[in-house]
């Protein structure tokens, strides 16, 4: 019976000592306490600092993004802003142009000459066009004269027959 006693305790004594197998078995609890609260310390420190690291690195892409997108909607503002102006400025020609075509047509019915006659007018980029018939060359000139005097007229094209009734 003392056979199997001493193997075990020498087996048990084995794997104690295998379990206890550090460099530094000379050190107290406390030390070796110590030395586990320093390792750990240091291991928060090092998170610490990667974790700054991360959020620099961060700050610096997300003012990146915001600088990029700034830039990208300042340049839509403007091209917004240029295509804004130039659909004013073609819608102001075509109001000139009707403003042109209502004034021509309602001094044409003012004549006396003219009124019983219809006269088609019709202006495009401040260039008038005249259609219809007309009894006389003179009353064909007197609507071309007409239609001459208004502001922002660039040319008269008179297109007006003359047919005698």
């Amino acid at each position: 019976m003392k056979k199997p006693l001493i193997a075990f305790t020498s087996l048990a004594l084995a794997l104690a000592l295998s379990a206890c197998n550090k460099a530094d078995d000379h050190q107290t609890p406390g030390q070796k306490l110590d030395s586990a609260i320093g390792k750990t310390e240091q291991a928060a420190a090092e998170a610490k600092l990667k974790t700054e690291q991360s959020g620099a690195e961060m700050k610096a892409k997300t003012e990146e993004t915001f600088a990029k997108a700034g830039a990208a909607l300042k340049s839509a503002t403007e091209n917004a802003e240029v295509s804004a102006k130039a659909a004013a400025g073609k819608a102001i020609e075509k109001m000139d142009d009707m403003a042109i075509t209502t004034a021509i047509s309602a001094e044409l019915v003012k004549d006396p000459e003219i009124r019983v006659f219809k006269i088609n007018v019709d202006t495009k980029d401040g260039a008038v066009t005249l259609n219809g018939s007309v009894p006389t060359e003179a009353v064909r000139e007197r609507a071309g004269a007409i239609a001459k005097t208004f502001s922002g007229v660039q040319s008269v094209d008179n297109k007006l027959i003359v047919k005698a009734n």
